[in-house]
């Protein structure tokens, strides 16, 4: 699969762009603040319906407009595929493929599969559990289609059991009946959920260890460790050991949305005691083993945004990369850079060839 070309108008900070792309290397380069994050987020939107930095869709549209539209055509075994998205300021997403709006954007996620690496997934170390789980949905609902409505029915039910906690607490009046239909309906969805993403993390701890060694020739010794409750006790008996304290929290306190990664180096947190590079290095072994696993099992190659890749790894790492993504199982492949001369000296010296756009203030051309 890979994107022929895209048009933008009123996205961000460009007024309009329209770009045709080689289905190998496409690198954008320019000043910091220029537009070059706003092009890979572009392209994110058309994969995924959404912005990869911000789900606020109407901050997306220029200031002094009122809409901004983004569409491009994707090559996918050979069938031309036009998608559209138009953002109208307070009105729906419009969302279109070859002309035909979607019912449910739901439908689109996974038809054309996208991994984004960023200086923003720092945040998946740095901050809380949620981050690391929206990691785990956004691999898995590429390729289940069934797994976001699981992830809603889950999310839902638990809702209605805090509101029914909090009631609880509210009107010193207890329905254990009541209670014991919201806990069946919660371990129903939950456990389906829990299958699903162990049974993917099993698949995928593998693919993220292959990674690493390579990027790091093995000299770093570092984990990655799937963590649920339900690993070693059967929700339906978290729910009810949990059940007094639920209500003096007034919240559930049990279950899937408490899964969680770990992220050890040297068995130690990640987060406190791998450097800056090591935590770089951690995280494109996650995102290239989250592309290994898209493309295992979609039969086909996602496309690769690497945002800003080069800061924070030194020479070797970044030669290492370079010559994997691009010499190795990858298809289509887009970068940005603040320095021209420093991608063409990258690129040459691995022998790989690579179209070149230059990025000023919202205008972009040939380089």
């Amino acid at each position: 699969m890979w994107l022929k070309n895209i048009t933008l108008l009123n996205f961000k900070n460009y007024c309009d762009a329209d770009l045709r792309f080689s289905d190998t290397v496409n690198v954008f380069t320019g000043d910091n603040g220029s537009g070059k994050t706003n092009m890979l987020d572009a392209i994110h939107y058309l994969c995924l319906c959404k912005s990869y930095f911000n789900p606020i869709d109407g901050q997306q549209i220029k200031t002094g407009t009122d809409l901004f539209m983004i569409q491009g055509d994707f090559d996918r075994n050979e069938r031309n595929d036009k998608i559209t998205c138009g953002v109208k300021r307070n009105q729906k997403k419009q969302f279109k493929r070859n002309k035909k709006e979607y019912e449910k954007l739901a439908d689109h996620i996974g038809l054309f599969p996208v991994v984004m690496v960023s200086p923003y997934d720092v945040n998946l170390i740095m901050e809380g559990s949620e981050e690391r789980r929206k990691f785990i949905d956004n691999v898995i609902s590429q390729t289940d289609s069934h797994y976001l409505d699981q992830l809603i029915a889950y999310n839902r039910i638990l809702l209605n059991r805090n509101a029914f906690l909090k009631q609880i607490a509210i009107t010193r009046k207890y329905d254990p009946t009541l209670l014991e239909i919201l806990d069946e309906q919660l371990v129903t969805a939950g456990n389906k959920i829990f299958a699903t993403r162990k049974t993917f993390m099993d698949d995928f701890i593998p693919l993220f260890n292959e990674y690493y060694l390579y990027l790091t020739e093995n000299k770093e010794m570092v984990s990655l460790n799937y963590q649920s409750q339900l690993i070693d006790v059967p929700f339906e008996t978290l729910l009810k050991k949990s059940v007094e304290k639920d209500r003096v929290l007034e919240r559930t306190t049990t279950g899937i949305h408490k899964d969680e990664l770990a992220f050890e180096i040297s068995e130690m947190p990640l987060k406190k005691f791998g450097s800056q590079g090591q935590q770089k290095s951690f995280l494109i072994a996650l995102k290239l083993a989250q592309y290994a696993y898209l493309a295992k099992n979609k039969g086909f190659k996602p496309l690769l945004l690497l945002d800003d890749i080069f800061d924070k790894l030194d020479d070797h790492r970044v030669k290492k990369l370079m010559q994997m993504v691009s010499h190795r199982d990858f298809g289509q492949i887009f970068i940005t850079d603040t320095g021209k001369e420093r991608v063409k000296s990258v690129f040459e010296k691995i022998q790989v060839d690579v179209t070149l756009f230059e990025v000023r203030e919202g205008q972009i051309s040939h380089a």
